[in-house]
């Protein structure tokens, strides 16, 4: 069974986005809520066979995506692992962002 693994940047990008819907809702609970759901969903994903999501290939090798709640994982398999290399709002343009970011 694959695992959940999540690039430093990621974790990193999870704390902000944490401070930020807290700041936004006015509650810590709520912001805590989503981020635990945004985690727990890329662990679920991870756990399902096959290749899931959208192939990305304009976005870099093997890169695919999943939405969720407003928001668009992007991941790749890297043998027995579901790499989470980045979370987005739907609104950004991923081509965008990946062009400048290195994955």
């Amino acid at each position: 069974m694959r695992r959940a693994r999540f690039l430093a940047s990621v974790e990193r990008d999870l704390v902000n986005l944490l401070e930020h819907l807290a700041r936004e809702t006015g509650s810590l609970p709520t912001a805590l809520r989503f981020v635990t759901e945004l985690r727990a969903k890329c662990h679920h994903l991870a756990g399902l066979p096959g290749t899931l999501g959208r192939s990305r290939p304009e976005l870099g090798y093997a890169i695919r995506s999943f939405p969720f709640k407003g928001y668009v994982i992007f991941f790749r398999y890297v043998d027995d692992a579901f790499e989470v290399i980045d979370i987005l709002e739907g609104h950004r343009d991923p081509t965008t962002w990946f062009g400048t970011e290195r994955h």
